[in-house]
């Protein structure tokens, strides 16, 4: 499909979506007319008797009603505001050389140029078009967009419909100029069909009619706006849905049209670009999920997101063989440095990038401040570990589980000592392995589905998990089940594949076999649900004004699905076992751009203990785990520093 046969494409589609917009409006005007007919017909004396004259009253009120009705949803549909794309805006005075990359780009291809350009900490780059009055001049406000590096300026060859060009920032970091100017083209080509009238119309008419869906689906209104609400939902979803079709055809015709008439310009680089894209988007998802993650929920957000994503692509390059030839491009110039301060716009995309993906506030704060990639092992791994084993030995407390006592500790001869005193001078990884390893013929540790009480801060979810644990405790017993999907989706196989063994929880694929880890689990998803619902505050970083994409439901683009009791098990397990490495042999944390935190023995990282720790709370199997603490010389019974 040529530029021509694109744009002929996406215009007739758009005069399609204008034409049901045209007959909304005849439908709505019929009763009008009709009243009109019946009124000039009795001014007329053509429809005389008390026939016509009831029939005149009642279509003159019904077209009353009909055009206040269509005049309410007109008005709702173009007032209501359209969703914008969180991005954090670039003033030309903050990047010139990009503007003027952008503007040759828009030479070069013979179309208008963007209004603006805007980040966003996602692998993608598109047009938007921000020309609703409710979002005010390009420019970003406090209350539509997080707080870029500048006020927007707009370039020399803005139309009155020029839409913002939205560039993800791991592609300014990783790419080449070359390579992003290549990766642009056809994007900075559609601003070309974009400016064509009908379509820039049939476009606002669809935007209109989605923000009127979203706008009539909120609930807190009274009860008869509710109603009024419904009706205007209904007829614009009827009105969406009849152009549903054409509004696709539409956008496939002006990007094909783009497509064809980027062809022009480095055609070969963008081959290879679009190489890079790929490669960036498997690193930025990499990152966010191993690195990003954990710092987020310790209450740190990285402040260098876009710099490490670098890090990370250049050591997968280092690790793999496919990436071999990628970190060779690194010697030229990369293009972050169009900006003026790369520093200040990887923090702005970096805030946004976690509020976007976890839902943090919109500004830093003591529960909330950013970390540099050189103090993530100190203050996100560090701090991870120790929180974590603290957490798992007030679980063990609450569960009745007993210390393990100070071998240093003298014995008396007098009466026997109160078992919940101990001789321990602080929590052990003893514990933790004598508890989830269980011994033949003794009973489990008491248990205490009824811990936490009647705590107003559990949520529904925390709640459920509790009555989980309840049915646990009550039926779970000592009988396991066999192999079931481990940590990170691996299968672990049972001691007996051939037995007919007991299963545990039915319909609870996440249960380990051990029931101590099984109840262990359950309480300690308990115990994080409760503090993640304490730590959380529905007007957490938000500010008076609405922002045009819905602030209530961050985060917008969550990156996991909540972490299984399994998993936090394993989790805290791990956490307990590199606190006393660190405190017993010296190891120290670490940050692997690709797995993300990581034990460093003599500087060396430790790769092999995810499958003892695994042995130990799927099937209670403590050996693999002791023998890697003997040959590494870590001492179990000692205590550890808790966070």
């Amino acid at each position: 499909m040529g530029v021509e046969a694109g744009a002929q494409v996406a215009r007739a589609r758009a005069l399609a979506v204008l034409r049901i917009r045209s007959r909304a409006l005849a439908i709505a005007l019929l009763p009008a007319a009709a009243a009109v007919i019946l009124l000039a017909g009795g001014s007329t004396g053509h429809f005389v008797g008390p026939g016509w004259g009831v029939a005149r009253v009642v279509v003159s009120v019904l077209a009353l009603v009909v055009l206040l009705a269509a005049g309410v949803v007109a008005l709702v549909v173009a007032r209501a505001r359209p969703a914008v794309s969180p991005t954090v805006a670039i003033a030309e005075e903050a990047a010139p050389d990009l503007y003027r990359l952008v503007r040759d780009l828009a030479d070069r291809l013979d179309v208008p140029a963007p209004s603006a350009i805007a980040l966003t900490p996602d692998c993608d780059s598109w047009l938007e078009d921000r020309t609703h009055p409710a979002h005010g001049p390009p420019a970003p406000r406090s209350a539509d967009e997080i707080a870029g590096a500048g006020s927007g300026r707009h370039l020399h060859r803005r139309t009155a419909t020029a839409p913002v060009l939205v560039i993800g920032s791991p592609f300014l970091w990783w790419m080449r100029v070359g390579e992003l100017r290549a990766v642009l083209a056809p994007v900075v080509a559609g601003t070309g069909p974009s400016a064509q009238p009908d379509i820039a119309a049939a476009r606002r008419f669809v935007r209109g009619l989605d923000a009127a869906v979203a706008a009539s689906a909120d609930r807190g209104r009274c009860p008869g706006l509710r109603l009024a609400c419904a009706g205007i939902g209904w007829v614009a979803r009827l009105m969406l849905r009849g152009c549903q079709v054409h509004a696709s055809e539409m956008e496939r015709g002006v990007a094909a049209a783009a497509a064809e008439r980027a062809q022009a310009v480095d055609y070969g680089l963008r081959i290879v670009a679009q190489e890079q894209v790929g490669l960036a988007y498997a690193g930025w998802d990499r990152l966010l999920t191993r690195v990003a993650l954990p710092a987020w929920r310790m209450g740190r957000w990285p402040s260098r997101l876009d710099a490490g994503v670098v890090a990370a692509l250049t050591e997968l390059s280092r690790r793999d063989r496919l990436a071999e030839g990628f970190a060779s491009r690194l010697g030229e110039r990369p293009a972050c440095d169009l900006l003026e301060e790369p520093g200040a716009v990887d923090e702005a995309t970096s805030l946004l990038a976690a509020r976007l993906f976890h839902g943090g506030p919109a500004e830093s704060g003591p529960d909330w401040s950013p970390v540099d990639w050189q103090e993530y092992p100190d203050e996100v791994v560090d701090r991870k570990w120790r929180t974590d084993a603290a957490r798992l030995h007030r679980v063990l407390d609450t569960l009745g589980v007993r210390r393990a006592p100070d071998p240093t500790a003298p014995h008396s001869c007098g009466p026997a000592p109160d078992p919940t005193v101990h001789a321990s001078v602080g929590p052990t990884l003893t514990r933790v392995l004598d508890h989830l390893t269980p011994a033949d013929g003794v009973e489990t540790a008491a248990e205490h589905p009824d811990a936490y009480g009647d705590d107003p801060t559990l949520t529904r979810a925390t709640r459920a998990t509790e009555e989980r644990g309840r049915e646990h405790d009550e039926n779970f017993g000592h009988e396991g089940h066999p192999g079931h999907p481990g940590h990170f989706g691996q299968e672990i196989p049972s001691g007996h594949p051939g037995d007919d063994a007991p299963v545990g929880h039915p319909g609870d694929e996440d249960t380990p076999a051990n029931p101590r880890s099984a109840t262990l689990a359950t309480h300690l998803g308990v115990e994080v649900a409760r503090e993640e619902a304490a730590a959380t505050s529905p007007a957490a970083g938000q500010k008076a004004d609405t922002p045009p994409w819905d602030d209530g439901a961050l985060p917008l683009f969550p990156l996991q699905p909540p972490r299984t009791d399994r998993e936090l098990l394993t989790d805290h397990v791990t956490a307990m076992v590199c606190c006393a490495a660190m405190d017993t042999v010296g190891a120290t944390p670490g940050l692997d751009w690709l797995d993300g935190p990581t034990l460093l023995v003599d500087g060396v990282r430790v790769a092999d203990l995810a499958p003892r720790v695994l042995s130990l709370v799927e099937d209670g199997d403590a050996a693999p785990l002791r023998a890697w603490l003997v040959e590494l010389g870590i001492r179990p019974e000692k205590p550890v520093r808790l966070g």
